[in-house]
């Protein structure tokens, strides 16, 4: 991801989440977050996927996944979290975690596909309507 990427990536973010990260959080992450590793799926030049890690020694956790929902299954998510985890091994990590809404069924589907099981809840975590969230993780990188 590159910061002319992210006027892209937020509106994709606004249709995606009740809750967006603004442009600026987006903007600080690719400038001053040397943990943080964005990326885009394109079309042609459309922006049609994005997502994010941290990397910290053996440990990374996806901050960010979504998909331009036009296109919500046809795999773009299923490849943007391969890279994801690709990334993080490159990178030297062993465990990837994550938060998901209980809600969110075809997403935890997706994680569950790579390896990732639930390890516990955080009750109301999401502020816009006190969802709790999944903590998922997968290890041996």
């Amino acid at each position: 991801m590159r910061l002319e990427d992210i006027n892209a990536v937020t509106r994709i973010e606004l249709l995606s989440f009740t809750t967006q990260w603004p442009h600026d959080a987006f903007a600080n992450e690719l400038r001053s977050n040397k943990l943080a590793h964005y990326f885009v799926g394109r079309i042609g030049s459309r922006i049609v996927a994005y997502g994010g890690i941290w990397v910290i020694l053996e440990d990374s956790h996806v901050t960010t996944i979504a998909v331009d929902p036009e296109l919500r299954g046809c795999r773009y998510g299923e490849r943007m979290m391969s890279h994801l985890l690709d990334t993080a091994i490159e990178l030297g990590a062993a465990w990837m975690t994550l938060e998901v809404r209980e809600s969110n069924l075809s997403a935890q589907r997706l994680y569950q596909k790579y390896g990732f099981t639930t390890v516990t809840t955080r009750k109301a975590y999401y502020s816009d309507n006190n969802e709790s969230a999944l903590v998922m993780w997968a290890g041996n990188l």
